[in-house]
């Protein structure tokens, strides 16, 4: 593996974990402090950056499992 394969993995685990941190905390504000709409857009965010973080995550872990096929 070169070495900017794994910092660009890296990298995109770094942004997959504050996206996920992210979306827990307006998750979390969404459900117990705002009010309304706010509330209603706030989940919907939350849940959004979320879906993104798993997204980016599967892209990294793939490089990783499929690293050692594209080598044979």
């Amino acid at each position: 593996m070169s070495a900017g394969g794994g910092e660009r993995r890296r990298t995109r685990l770094l942004l997959a974990g504050l996206l996920a941190v992210v979306g827990l905390i307006l998750l979390l504000l969404g459900l117990t402090v705002a009010n309304g709409t706010v509330a209603g857009v706030e989940v919907v965010l939350a849940l959004a950056l979320l879906v993104a973080s798993y997204a980016i995550q599967r892209v990294a872990r793939r490089e990783i499992i499929y690293r050692d096929e594209r080598r044979r």
